[in-house]
């Protein structure tokens, strides 16, 4: 075997996905499905093991598989200007949960110190606030 062809078990593991992943990856157009010969199996190039690895490191950033199939078509054209656009919004969403979580944990400490420093014979503050309006 050429060392530019991997079957789709040397392409899964040499990208650390499992072959399920790569057949998704087919099903929903991501990954294209490599030509093969009458009674071959299919193999994969490297630069099919690019892409799967381009996929995966864009998901690891939070993009969904729908944003990666436009990143991927900007990427074979090369428009910095938009993906440079789609990268902002989704740091923006980003920032936007960072703050949701920052204030997630502001108010979980408050409830943990004040639960921590009620009178015995109070109720939950814990509970307490999830009753309030």
């Amino acid at each position: 075997m050429n060392n530019d062809q991997l079957t789709i078990g040397a392409l899964a593991k040499a990208s650390d996905v499992n072959v399920e992943t790569i057949r998704y990856y087919h099903r929903i157009d991501l990954l294209p499905m490599p030509e093969r010969s009458y009674g071959s199996i299919r193999r994969y190039t490297h630069d099919s093991l690019k892409r799967v690895r381009f996929i995966k490191r864009a998901q690891c950033l939070g993009f969904s598989l729908d944003e990666i199939r436009l990143l991927l078509v900007l990427a074979d054209n090369e428009h910095c200007t938009e993906t440079k656009s789609i990268a902002q919004h989704k740091l923006a969403l980003v920032e936007n949960k960072l703050a949701d979580l920052a204030a997630i944990q502001t108010a979980l400490k408050h409830l943990i110190h004040a639960c921590e420093n009620k009178p015995d014979s109070a109720g939950c503050p814990i509970i307490d606030s999830f009753n309030e309006p």
